[in-house]
Parts: structure tokens; C-alpha cells; sequence
């Protein structure tokens, strides 16, 4: 029998770009929506009425403690909370959640009679508001708007573009370096890697590893961050 030796970089590159993109296209769901309400018939209502729409898997929680402990686990497209739930404050809930994961779509539901309070207390921080009691007709309007601006409905390739172009970019303004520059390091064009950086264009594997060898990073490194 002819001995093998390793797999060459190509071939591992190629195939952990197409497991990235295989297990994502795998999801039926367009959203992960995290729930946090300690009242045991709201939060059923909310979870049943979520899963019935067809369009999101649904985790339910009781504390803040086990929204963490499943963030952690797997972090949600969509967080909606509670304001008032018992000892525990959901602005506290909120400063703990962006702080942990920075731009997580959080929406909130309170039953405070001024909304303009929360807006101003909670300004630039979360993404909408529900004012109890809300229609389903106004739950299904915000959770396509989060949808929408967190591009969740696209498609698991233009995903992948969009946030490894991302991470790229981030990775250029670490550095201070212009597109020129990067260009001369990778010996791309600057057209290419601008395209790269937009989300236009998904790297081939060897631009991805000329990219990789500029920032002295493994390509396993780059792909693990864009949290895919």
C-alpha cells in the first residue's frame, strides 16, 4: 500500500471553508432567539408562538444566570428581555450581555408605562422596545426589522463574505496599513482586496493564505474569529 502523508494546506483550507459554509446552509432557521422572562406563562406564549412561525429556533430561560450559561454555549442571533424580573434588573442583564458579547441584538419588553424613559435610559443600546401588552402583529414587525439589519435572512454564503471581509479589514486598521499596502504585502490588487474587504468577493484559498501570511496569522485563526 502507497503511504499518504499529509493532507497539503489547499486541501485543508478548501475543506474547512466548505464545512463553514455546509453547516450554516444546514440551518432551517433564519434566527436564534434567546428568551428571558422569569414569568412561566409569558415565556411559554412567547416560545410557542416563535416556534410556530417556522423561522427561528427558540431557547427559553428563566434566569439571567442560565441566559448567560446558553450564551456561552451558543450565542444568539436575538436576545428579547425582560425588564422587571423579580431581584433581578434587566438593565443589569443588558449591561452584562454587551459587555460580554459587544452587538448582540438585544430587544426589550417592558411593562413600564413610559416609553420614552427606557429610550433615554437605554439610548444607542439595544435595538427596539415592546411596551407590554404587544400584538403578535408587532413582535413579527420588530423581529423582521432585527432581521433585516443584522443581515440574519441572507444566505450562509453572503454571510461568510460579509464577516471574514470584516475580519479582514479589522485586521488592516490594527496594523495602520492603506489597502496599498496590504496589496503590496499580498501581491494582490488593491481592487481585489477592497472587494475582499466589502464582502463582494469571497478570498480563492491561495489570496486567503497570502492574506493570512501578511498578518502572521494561521489561517485556522482568521476563520475561527469571524464566529461563523
Amino acid at each position: 500500500m502507497m503511504a499518504t502523508g499529509p493532507r497539503p494546506p489547499l486541501d485543508i483550507m478548501t475543506s474547512v471553508i466548505i464545512d463553514f459554509v455546509e453547516t450554516a446552509a444546514a440551518r432551517e432557521t433564519i434566527a436564534d432567539i434567546a428568551v428571558l422572562d422569569d414569568d412561566l406563562d409569558f415565556r411559554t406564549y412567547l416560545e410557542d408562538f416563535l416556534k410556530d412561525e417556522g423561522m427561528y429556533s427558540v431557547r427559553a430561560f428563566a434566569s439571567a444566570a442560565d441566559l448567560y450559561d446558553g450564551c456561552e454555549e451558543r450565542s444568539p442571533d436575538i436576545v428579547l428581555l425582560d425588564m422587571k424580573m423579580g431581584d433581578v434588573t434587566g438593565d443589569k442583564v443588558l449591561e452584562q450581555l454587551l459587555t460580554r458579547w459587544p452587538g448582540m441584538c438585544v430587544i426589550i419588553i417592558t411593562g413600564y408605562p413610559s416609553l420614552e424613559d427606557m429610550r433615554t435610559t437605554f439610548k444607542l443600546k439595544v435595538f427596539d422596545y415592546l411596551s407590554k401588552p404587544f400584538s403578535l402583529a408587532q413582535l413579527r414587525q420588530v423581529l423582521k426589522n432585527a432581521v433585516d439589519a443584522f443581515g440574519l435572512g441572507r444566505s450562509p454564503q453572503d454571510r461568510l463574505r460579509e464577516r471574514l471581509g470584516r475580519s479582514i479589514k479589522m485586521l488592516r486598521v490594527e496594523r495602520d496599513w492603506s489597502l496599498k499596502d496590504l496589496a503590496n504585502q499580498t501581491k494582490l490588487s488593491v481592487s481585489q482586496i477592497s472587494a475582499i474587504e466589502r464582502g463582494t468577493n469571497l478570498p480563492s484559498i491561495e489570496s486567503l493564505l497570502a492574506i493570512c501570511r501578511a498578518f502572521e496569522r494561521k489561517p485556522s485563526e482568521i476563520l475561527a474569529g469571524i464566529d461563523f
